[in-house]
């Protein structure tokens, strides 16, 4: 779940190391609580917390990081259950004071106001924190059963029974849609959840991820066997991560309906990605994001579509979004979508009725 990659700018990098010494400097009780993974994983992390407060900087969103901050609160609790709660806030708080004190020297004034005022909500919401009791859904829908039993699978460890009760949906006669994003793609938000919760570790997470995959590829003999509508579809996951999911989903489920569809997956230079778009000439592009220090490229994506001589249409999703402001609504784009059935009804009024 964490970053691979974090593309800071010249002025946050330089409080990088400055903040994980002063750490230390000024609260000597660190270097007994935190045995030397917790050392090791505190300068990542720190580099991880300034991505995002500069992505936020950078797109002018003050949610992205309030929720920002309340996502790592929560997290710091599930990880570190041996320190108690007010400890772990304190820690927290002392880490936002030190990253103001640090811009300040680094950000022109009128750039370390705007920060500042994030850092400054950082500490208030962390201040105020108070953890509610999880109270589990008990919402039912006709999907319910079928998301419970596959996500046992899952964490039971049992790859064989989750792929062969896929099958099993499949045969039913579910719709493919309700299928990837009913049962697949909800129990995968649940198994992030359950990351966030410290209830699987990373590699349980990964694992899941990878036979949810397996699982979708077990559409594919019924996937390239529909009638074609002569539309065109082309589809990435915007930055340097792993999560790319979320665009194949997309992509099957259009090239279900009669599209074709190019997929290119992750990390795709913006370069590379027009080249693609003049090889291939489709009629929408979909751009998925997750982690939100890629925001920003999704960005610059959709401004070198638009700046295209008779550009696409433009779609944008993805976790990440949910983070925000609404960020999308300043974007020149054509529809942002919850998910691929969203964008799937979507199409069918632009590209089919209208």
């Amino acid at each position: 779940m964490g970053l691979l990659f974090h593309h800071l700018t010249k002025e946050f990098q330089a409080v990088a190391d400055r903040v994980y010494s002063k750490h230390f400097e000024d609260d000597p009780l660190l270097e007994t609580e935190y045995d030397q993974y917790r050392k090791d994983k505190m300068l990542e992390d720190i580099m991880h917390n300034l991505s995002f407060l500069q992505v936020s900087y950078h797109l002018n969103d003050d949610h992205l990081f309030h929720n920002y901050s309340i996502w790592l609160l929560e997290l710091m609790l599930s990880l570190m259950p041996d320190l108690a709660q007010a400890r772990i806030k304190d820690h927290m708080i002392t880490h936002y004071t030190l990253l103001k004190e640090a811009l300040e020297k680094e950000l022109v004034e009128k750039d370390f106001q705007q920060v500042n005022t994030y850092l400054n909500d950082a500490i208030k919401t962390t201040k105020n924190y108070k953890p509610n009791n999880p109270i589990k859904n008990t919402s039912q829908s006709s999907y319910t059963f079928h998301k419970e039993t596959y996500l046992k699978y899952l964490l039971e460890g049992d790859s064989r029974r989750a792929i062969e009760y896929i099958l099993e949906l499949k045969r039913t006669g579910i719709k493919l849609e309700d299928i990837y994003v009913d049962i697949l793609q909800s129990v995968m938000h649940e198994v992030g959840e359950l990351w966030h919760q410290n209830k699987i570790t990373i590699d349980q997470e990964h694992y899941m991820t990878s036979i949810t995959q397996t699982a979708m590829s077990q559409f594919y003999d019924v996937i390239f066997k529909t009638d074609r509508k002569g539309l065109k579809l082309l589809a990435c996951s915007v930055g340097s991560e792993l999560h790319e999911m979320g665009a194949r989903m997309v992509s099957d489920i259009f090239e279900y309906h009669g599209w074709h569809t190019t997929y290119l997956g992750a990390a795709v230079p913006l370069k590379v990605f027009l080249k693609s778009i003049e090889k291939n000439t489709p009629d929408l592009v979909v751009l998925s994001v997750t982690m939100p220090q890629h925001l920003e490229t999704c960005l610059t994506f959709v401004q070198a579509i638009k700046a295209l001589d008779n550009p696409p249409k433009i779609a944008v999703g993805g976790r990440a979004f949910t983070m925000t402001n609404t960020i999308y609504k300043h974007w020149p784009i054509d529809i942002y979508a919850d998910d691929a059935k969203a964008l799937l009804n979507w199409s069918k009024e632009v590209f089919v009725s209208g």
